[in-house]
C-alpha cells in the first residue's frame, strides 16, 4: 500500500462527511474497507482527510479556466511528486481524475473546510494551492482569482490571503506585503512583523497533519524569512 492510500486508510475524519465526502467517498471506499476504525473523527483534521481536501481544492482551481489540460494534470502529477513522492503522486493523480468529472460545490466544501478545519492548516492549503498552480511555470489570473475566493471562503483575512499570494506573485513590494506591513513601517516594525508572521506560519503549526505536510509548510516558512531578508538588505537593518 502506498503512502496516499495509507494516510487515506488511516482515516478521513470529519472529510467523510459531508460535500467533501460526497466527493471522495466512493473513490476513497476501497482504502477505508482496509484501514483502522477511526474515520468518524470530527474534532481534527487527519492527515488522509487533509490530502482529500486538497485535491478536492485542486480539482476546482484546474477547473477554473473551463479546460482541463494533459499537461495541466502532468504538472500536479510533478509537485505531487516534490511534495509526496512517485507513489502517494500516482495514487493522488488516479483520484484527482476521478474527482475532476464531478460538479464540487465549492461554497459548501468551503464552508465545511471553515467549520472544522484549524487556521494554520486553512493557512497552508493556500499555499499549496498557490503552488499547484504555479507549477506550469505562469498563475493564471482565473485561478488567482478562484484561490483568493477560496482563501475568503474558507475564512482567512485579507492580509493573510494577500501575503500567501505575494510570496507566488511578487510586486515590487512583495516583501513587505508577505510580512503584511506598508513599505512605510519602521525598521522595529518590520522587525516585530517579522516576528509575528514566523509564529503564525511555523511548521510546528501544521504538524497534526503528518511529516510530509509539515515539510512542505517549511516553504511557507522559508519565504517569510526571504522577504525579511530583502528588506534588511534594502534598508541596511542590522
Amino acid at each position: 500500500m502506498s503512502k496516499f492510500a495509507k494516510w487515506i486508510a488511516g482515516g478521513l475524519g470529519w472529510a467523510l462527511f459531508g460535500p467533501i465526502g460526497g466527493i471522495v467517498g466512493f473513490f476513497a471506499g476501497a482504502y477505508l474497507e482496509k484501514g483502522s476504525a477511526g474515520t468518524d473523527q470530527r474534532t481534527h483534521t487527519t492527515t488522509g482527510g487533509y490530502a482529500m481536501t486538497l485535491l478536492v481544492l485542486t480539482a476546482a482551481v484546474m477547473k477554473a479556466d473551463g479546460k482541463i489540460l494533459k499537461s495541466e494534470l502532468n504538472y500536479v502529477k510533478s509537485y505531487f511528486i516534490r511534495a509526496f513522492g512517485p507513489d502517494a503522486a500516482a495514487e493522488a493523480l488516479k483520484m484527482l481524475r476521478d474527482i475532476l468529472k464531478q460538479e464540487i460545490p465549492l461554497n459548501e466544501v468551503c464552508q465545511q473546510i471553515r467549520e472544522n478545519m484549524d487556521y494554520a492548516s486553512r493557512l497552508q492549503l493556500m499555499h499549496f494551492l498557490y503552488g499547484i498552480a504555479q507549477s506550469d511555470g505562469h498563475i493564471d489570473i482565473s485561478e488567482q482569482n478562484l484561490i483568493d475566493d477560496i482563501g475568503v471562503r474558507i475564512g482567512l483575512s485579507a492580509k493573510d490571503i494577500g501575503s500567501v499570494r505575494s510570496m507566488f506573485i511578487q510586486s515590487t513590494n512583495w516583501a513587505y506585503e508577505v510580512l503584511e506591513i506598508s513599505p512605510n513601517a519602521s525598521d522595529e516594525d518590520v522587525k516585530k512583523a517579522y516576528r509575528k508572521m514566523a509564529v503564525k506560519h511555523h511548521p510546528d503549526k501544521v504538524s497534526h497533519l503528518g511529516e510530509e505536510f509539515q515539510k512542505k509548510a517549511k516553504e511557507k516558512f522559508q519565504k517569510i524569512s526571504e522577504a525579511f531578508d530583502t528588506i534588511k538588505k534594502e534598508r541596511n537593518i542590522k
